[in-house]
Protein backbone atom coordinates (compact mmCIF):
# COMPACT_ATOMS: atom_id res chain seq x y z
CA UNK A 1 0.00 0.00 0.00
CA UNK A 2 1.85 3.33 -0.76
CA UNK A 3 1.53 6.38 1.19
CA UNK A 4 -0.94 8.97 0.74
CA UNK A 5 0.36 12.75 0.86
CA UNK A 6 -1.96 15.67 2.67
CA UNK A 7 -1.07 19.23 2.39
CA UNK A 8 -1.63 20.84 5.86
CA UNK A 9 -3.38 24.73 5.53
CA UNK A 10 -0.75 26.20 8.04
CA UNK A 11 -1.30 29.54 9.52
CA UNK A 12 -4.60 30.08 8.40
CA UNK A 13 -6.24 33.46 8.20
CA UNK A 14 -9.97 33.46 9.08
CA UNK A 15 -12.82 35.53 7.58
CA UNK A 16 -15.81 35.46 9.08
CA UNK A 17 -19.27 35.85 6.76
CA UNK A 18 -22.54 36.11 8.60
CA UNK A 19 -26.06 37.36 7.44
CA UNK A 20 -27.82 39.29 10.48
CA UNK A 21 -31.24 38.42 10.81
CA UNK A 22 -33.59 40.71 10.94
CA UNK A 23 -31.62 42.97 9.29
CA UNK A 24 -34.05 45.51 7.23
CA UNK A 25 -35.24 47.18 9.88
CA UNK A 26 -31.79 47.60 11.64
CA UNK A 27 -30.46 49.17 8.44
CA UNK A 28 -33.50 51.20 7.85
CA UNK A 29 -32.61 52.76 11.67
CA UNK A 30 -29.17 52.86 11.09
CA UNK A 31 -29.18 54.17 8.00
CA UNK A 32 -31.41 57.02 9.25
CA UNK A 33 -29.01 58.18 12.56
CA UNK A 34 -25.84 58.16 9.51
CA UNK A 35 -27.65 60.51 7.01
CA UNK A 36 -28.53 62.74 9.81
CA UNK A 37 -24.87 63.07 11.07
CA UNK A 38 -23.29 63.17 7.22
CA UNK A 39 -26.06 66.50 7.19
CA UNK A 40 -24.19 67.99 10.58
CA UNK A 41 -20.60 66.95 10.39
CA UNK A 42 -17.94 67.02 7.94
CA UNK A 43 -16.51 64.07 6.57
CA UNK A 44 -12.83 62.82 8.54
CA UNK A 45 -9.89 61.98 6.19
CA UNK A 46 -8.20 58.45 6.92
CA UNK A 47 -8.12 55.56 4.39
CA UNK A 48 -11.29 56.86 2.09
CA UNK A 49 -10.83 58.61 -1.18
CA UNK A 50 -13.68 60.67 -1.48
CA UNK A 51 -16.86 59.66 0.06
CA UNK A 52 -17.55 60.68 3.73
CA UNK A 53 -16.74 58.95 7.11
CA UNK A 54 -17.65 59.85 10.63
CA UNK A 55 -15.38 60.14 13.60
CA UNK A 56 -14.72 56.90 15.00
CA UNK A 57 -17.16 57.20 18.40
CA UNK A 58 -20.19 56.31 16.51
CA UNK A 59 -21.31 54.25 19.38
CA UNK A 60 -21.74 57.96 20.75
CA UNK A 61 -23.45 59.23 18.55
CA UNK A 62 -25.45 56.49 16.78
CA UNK A 63 -28.06 55.90 19.53
CA UNK A 64 -30.11 52.29 20.12
CA UNK A 65 -29.37 50.96 16.39
CA UNK A 66 -25.69 51.27 16.50
CA UNK A 67 -25.13 49.27 19.90
CA UNK A 68 -26.96 46.88 18.76
CA UNK A 69 -25.02 46.22 16.08
CA UNK A 70 -22.03 46.30 17.82
CA UNK A 71 -23.65 44.03 19.92
CA UNK A 72 -23.99 41.69 16.83
CA UNK A 73 -19.81 42.24 16.87
CA UNK A 74 -19.24 41.56 19.81
CA UNK A 75 -21.09 38.51 20.19
CA UNK A 76 -19.96 37.15 16.80
CA UNK A 77 -16.81 37.44 18.24
CA UNK A 78 -17.20 35.86 21.24
CA UNK A 79 -18.20 33.04 18.90
CA UNK A 80 -15.07 33.12 16.76
CA UNK A 81 -12.34 33.50 19.63
CA UNK A 82 -10.77 30.75 22.01
CA UNK A 83 -7.73 30.47 24.09
CA UNK A 84 -4.38 29.30 22.85
CA UNK A 85 -5.50 25.65 24.30
CA UNK A 86 -8.19 25.53 22.16
CA UNK A 87 -10.49 24.52 25.39
CA UNK A 88 -13.19 27.29 24.78
CA UNK A 89 -14.82 29.11 22.16
CA UNK A 90 -17.17 27.53 19.35
CA UNK A 91 -15.83 26.65 15.67
CA UNK A 92 -14.43 23.21 16.31
CA UNK A 93 -14.95 23.44 20.03
CA UNK A 94 -18.01 23.71 21.93
CA UNK A 95 -18.90 26.79 23.97
CA UNK A 96 -18.53 30.24 24.32
CA UNK A 97 -15.40 32.23 25.37
CA UNK A 98 -16.38 35.59 26.81
CA UNK A 99 -13.73 38.67 26.31
CA UNK A 100 -15.05 42.14 27.19
CA UNK A 101 -14.25 43.74 24.17
CA UNK A 102 -13.31 47.71 23.75
CA UNK A 103 -14.89 48.62 20.61
CA UNK A 104 -14.66 51.74 18.61
CA UNK A 105 -16.92 52.19 15.51
CA UNK A 106 -17.53 54.50 12.55
CA UNK A 107 -19.70 54.67 9.37
CA UNK A 108 -19.19 55.04 5.87
CA UNK A 109 -20.42 56.51 2.81
CA UNK A 110 -19.19 55.44 -0.92
CA UNK A 111 -20.63 57.07 -3.80
CA UNK A 112 -20.02 57.37 -7.45
CA UNK A 113 -16.10 57.32 -7.53
CA UNK A 114 -15.53 56.58 -3.85
CA UNK A 115 -13.05 54.00 -2.50
CA UNK A 116 -10.29 53.36 0.06
CA UNK A 117 -6.50 52.69 0.20
CA UNK A 118 -5.30 49.57 1.32
CA UNK A 119 -4.57 49.79 5.10
CA UNK A 120 -5.01 48.07 8.37
CA UNK A 121 -5.70 48.38 11.69
CA UNK A 122 -3.23 48.46 14.57
CA UNK A 123 -3.91 48.13 18.10
CA UNK A 124 -7.11 45.67 17.67
CA UNK A 125 -7.70 41.73 17.69
CA UNK A 126 -10.55 42.25 15.10
CA UNK A 127 -12.47 44.19 12.72
CA UNK A 128 -15.51 44.21 11.24
CA UNK A 129 -17.68 45.96 8.81
CA UNK A 130 -21.52 45.97 7.75
CA UNK A 131 -23.26 46.71 5.11
CA UNK A 132 -26.72 48.55 5.56
CA UNK A 133 -26.89 49.58 1.80
CA UNK A 134 -24.91 47.79 -0.86
CA UNK A 135 -25.26 50.22 -3.90
CA UNK A 136 -26.62 47.67 -6.01
CA UNK A 137 -23.18 45.43 -5.71
CA UNK A 138 -24.37 42.45 -4.44
CA UNK A 139 -27.03 42.31 -7.96
CA UNK A 140 -24.15 43.59 -10.10
CA UNK A 141 -20.70 43.01 -9.31
CA UNK A 142 -19.70 44.97 -12.31
CA UNK A 143 -20.59 48.33 -9.96
CA UNK A 144 -17.33 47.83 -7.95
CA UNK A 145 -16.89 48.55 -4.62
CA UNK A 146 -15.43 45.06 -3.25
CA UNK A 147 -14.23 45.19 0.08
CA UNK A 148 -10.39 43.54 -0.98
CA UNK A 149 -7.77 41.57 0.83
CA UNK A 150 -4.46 41.21 0.19
CA UNK A 151 -3.11 38.17 0.80
CA UNK A 152 -0.12 38.06 3.85
CA UNK A 153 1.74 35.41 2.37
CA UNK A 154 2.87 38.16 0.34
CA UNK A 155 2.90 37.73 -3.67
CA UNK A 156 5.93 35.94 -4.05
CA UNK A 157 3.92 32.61 -5.68
CA UNK A 158 1.84 34.68 -7.58
CA UNK A 159 4.76 36.99 -9.36
CA UNK A 160 6.63 33.70 -10.17
CA UNK A 161 3.81 31.69 -11.50
CA UNK A 162 0.40 33.55 -11.62
CA UNK A 163 -0.86 30.17 -13.61
CA UNK A 164 -0.52 27.64 -10.91
CA UNK A 165 -1.70 27.44 -7.38
CA UNK A 166 -2.26 25.09 -4.57
CA UNK A 167 -4.30 21.85 -4.46
CA UNK A 168 -5.90 22.61 -1.21
CA UNK A 169 -9.18 25.12 0.14
CA UNK A 170 -8.02 28.25 -0.09
CA UNK A 171 -4.98 27.97 -2.32
CA UNK A 172 -6.12 29.12 -5.85
CA UNK A 173 -5.10 32.58 -5.15
CA UNK A 174 -1.34 31.85 -4.38
CA UNK A 175 -0.18 35.51 -3.73
CA UNK A 176 -3.37 37.53 -5.32
CA UNK A 177 -6.24 38.96 -3.19
CA UNK A 178 -9.18 38.13 -2.74
CA UNK A 179 -12.56 40.14 -2.41
CA UNK A 180 -15.83 40.24 -1.16
CA UNK A 181 -19.01 42.01 -2.18
CA UNK A 182 -20.68 44.32 0.03
CA UNK A 183 -24.59 42.94 0.58
CA UNK A 184 -26.93 44.58 2.88
CA UNK A 185 -27.35 43.11 6.35
CA UNK A 186 -24.08 41.02 5.80
CA UNK A 187 -21.17 41.68 8.56
CA UNK A 188 -17.89 40.81 7.61
CA UNK A 189 -14.91 40.13 10.18
CA UNK A 190 -11.10 39.90 10.13
CA UNK A 191 -7.71 39.43 11.96
CA UNK A 192 -7.13 43.42 12.32
CA UNK A 193 -3.80 43.00 10.82
CA UNK A 194 -5.05 42.10 7.57
CA UNK A 195 -4.62 44.69 4.82
CA UNK A 196 -7.44 45.29 2.17
CA UNK A 197 -8.97 47.96 0.60
CA UNK A 198 -11.97 49.24 -1.14
CA UNK A 199 -12.44 49.37 -5.05
CA UNK A 200 -14.16 52.14 -5.98
CA UNK A 201 -17.61 52.26 -6.37
CA UNK A 202 -19.39 52.83 -9.84
CA UNK A 203 -22.80 52.59 -8.91
CA UNK A 204 -25.55 55.20 -8.81
CA UNK A 205 -26.71 54.86 -5.33
CA UNK A 206 -25.08 55.24 -1.75
CA UNK A 207 -22.62 52.16 -0.53
CA UNK A 208 -23.25 52.79 3.07
CA UNK A 209 -20.94 50.64 5.73
CA UNK A 210 -20.31 50.45 9.43
CA UNK A 211 -16.65 49.54 10.49
CA UNK A 212 -15.96 48.81 13.96
CA UNK A 213 -12.94 47.55 15.82
CA UNK A 214 -12.66 44.99 18.89
CA UNK A 215 -9.34 45.44 21.33
CA UNK A 216 -9.01 43.75 24.74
Amino acid sequence: MSAVAEIIPLFATPLVVYDVPDAPALNSDLRRVIEEREKSHPTTQHSNEGGWQSSWDMDRWGGAPALKLLAIGRNTANKMTTDRKGTAGTGPHPGYFAVTWRANMWANINRSGNANLMHSHPGSFWSGVYYVEDGGISENPALGGALEFMDPRGAGPVMYAPHLGFAMEGGLSGGANESVLPKAGRLVMFPSWLAHQVRAYRGNAERISIAFNLSL
